[in-house]
């Protein structure tokens, strides 16, 4: 038998090299088979890994076609936070001061301006008593009131959607408007006036903070809480809440049912001075704790298990930003009623228009519901002279279509759910 004659060894790194050719089987005959390895020129076969425009071995490429580094640019036509920002409080200042002289009794701008600066002792002039009284003790505790609702829920809503980890998800997932709600309507159908005019507030206020722990309770197993197990138990404490506030009603009298009604659709039409500071703390504390868990929202955005290898205790993280959620939507439902989808929509909006970085999200979104809510005040103050639109029945029927659009979106992005 005769022996083979060597392979070339350049022939064979050339072999190799060309990505795509086809294997062969060895002939022990002839070397024909190297002869497509031989034809192959270097400037046609790449090096593995090597991009289009890279040089073959052997050659350098001038430092004038170096391309220099750039930094990384937000995409084209995409605002900056700092944009934004100025943006919304732009937009929010101008909606107060059209709030606080559009209505029943028109005042106009230049008085506005004129009586603040007036009471803070820049100069300016008093209105007439009615208009002062207007003013003073209706229009600028119902502007304010706004002001900490929206935020509150707008703020509660980004939250949300960051512990998560879901666009969809809104501060009623886990039960805690539900359960603030059936703390107001059983204060109201029982009758109970222990606090006074704050009765129903402190009750709704409490249920709201009872029901978010019982939520969590629930749904801890093992010293852990997972977020499918935290949605169901919320969906069933909802229904169980919705069964109790049916029972109420059927046991309320007439101007008990009228009461409920009201206060089961969102109002601030009841703003005094006392409504809002009831409702400060609760939201400013909110509001200031939020921003520092921000950067934590963010590594956890990369799932669970990434974000404790980053070193984020995922479950205290997870509790302390529930109990926020819960501090800032009880507050909110206990002075204005149940105000549905201010919490989905802000937030994801955001999103669309800036990324999902919480750093700005969460006070953005802050913001955003000052701003959504301030509009939709107006809007059900004026739209109906000289009756009134109920708030919630208002950022329901805008905020419904926006959620099936939002649906659709999402489910077209994915291919399906399944």
């Amino acid at each position: 038998m005769i022996a083979e004659p060597p392979t070339p060894p350049s022939a064979t790194a050339r072999e190799g090299s060309c990505r795509g050719a086809p294997r062969r089987a060895a002939n022990t005959n002839t070397g024909a088979d190297h002869a497509p390895a031989e034809r192959s020129r270097p400037e046609e076969t790449p090096r593995r890994g090597a991009g289009p425009g890279t040089p073959p071995d052997g050659e350098h490429t001038p430092p004038e076609r170096t391309a220099p580094q750039r930094k990384p640019t937000l995409p084209k036509g995409r605002p900056t936070p700092y944009a934004l920002t100025a943006a919304l409080l732009a937009t929010l200042l101008v909606l107060c001061l059209l709030s606080a002289g559009l209505g029943a009794y028109r005042i106009s701008l230049g008085d506005v301006l004129a009586s603040v600066q007036h009471r803070t002792g820049l100069g300016g002039a008093a209105l007439d008593r009615i208009g002062e009284s207007v003013l003073w003790n209706v229009r600028l505790p119902r502007v304010v009131l706004a002001l900490l609702v929206g935020a509150s829920l707008g703020c509660a809503g980004a939250l949300m959607q960051g512990v998560f980890g879901n666009p969809l998800a809104e501060p009623g997932v886990i039960g805690i408007s539900a359960g603030a709600a059936v703390g107001a309507v059983g204060a109201i159908a029982l009758g109970l006036s222990f606090f006074g005019n704050w009765t129903v507030t402190a009750c709704a206020f409490t249920a709201g903070l009872a029901t978010v722990l019982l939520v969590y309770a629930l749904s801890r197993s093992g010293g852990r809480t997972e977020v499918v197990t935290l949605i169901l138990t919320g969906i069933a404490v909802n229904a169980f809440a919705g069964a109790l506030i049916g029972l109420f009603i059927f046991f309320a009298d007439n101007a008990q049912i009228t009461q409920i009604t009201f206060w089961q659709l969102g109002s601030l039409s009841q703003a005094t001075w006392p409504k809002v500071l009831a409702v400060l703390p609760c939201a400013a504390l909110g509001l200031v704790v939020a921003p520092f868990y921000a950067r934590k929202l963010d590594l956890l955005a990369l799932g669970e298990r990434p974000a404790r290898h980053l070193g984020v205790d995922v479950e205290r993280l997870r509790i302390v930003l529930v109990l926020v959620v819960a501090l800032l939507t009880a507050a909110a439902v206990a002075v204005a009623g149940i105000i549905t989808f201010v919490g989905l929509l802000v937030p994801h909006l955001l999103r669309m228009a800036n990324g999902p970085g919480h750093r700005f999200l969460v006070p953005g979104s802050a913001l955003g519901g000052a701003v959504v809510l301030v509009a939709g005040d107006l809007a059900a103050r004026t739209v109906a002279v000289p009756a009134e639109l109920p708030l919630g029945v208002l950022t329901a029927l805008f905020g419904s279509p926006f959620f099936f659009w939002l649906l659709r979106r999402t489910r077209r992005r994915q291919g399906g759910w399944a």
